[in-house]
């Protein structure tokens, strides 16, 4: 399991896990597997949900929990118009970005 406390980003990534700020993720089933972009304010209870599969939908049929990358926003508006431009991307650009 990612340990987000030790994550690379560091400094950043504990902001976003402790003033549960908004921000986009990208989980994975595994490197160049199937990809999933979502967008919380709770970014440890909802990479939780994923990987318990506590709620049904894609990445449970899929089995996609692996965290590859987040973006935190300032704003839940900015993250979620910053998700929805990640969606539109065509997959290898996706890929280079995690």
């Amino acid at each position: 399991m990612l340990n987000l406390f030790q994550h690379p980003l560091g400094r950043k990534c504990r902001r976003a896990v402790s003033m549960k700020q908004p921000c986009v993720h990208i989980l994975a089933s595994q490197p160049y597997g199937t990809l999933y972009i979502g967008v919380t304010s709770n970014l440890v209870g909802r990479l939780m949900q994923h990987r318990t599969g506590t709620i049904p939908g894609f990445t449970k049929t899929y089995g996609v929990h692996r965290l590859f990358r987040f973006e935190a926003c300032d704003t839940m508006e900015q993250a979620i118009l910053r998700e929805k431009q990640l969606k539109r991307w065509h997959r290898q650009w996706k890929i280079n970005l995690i």
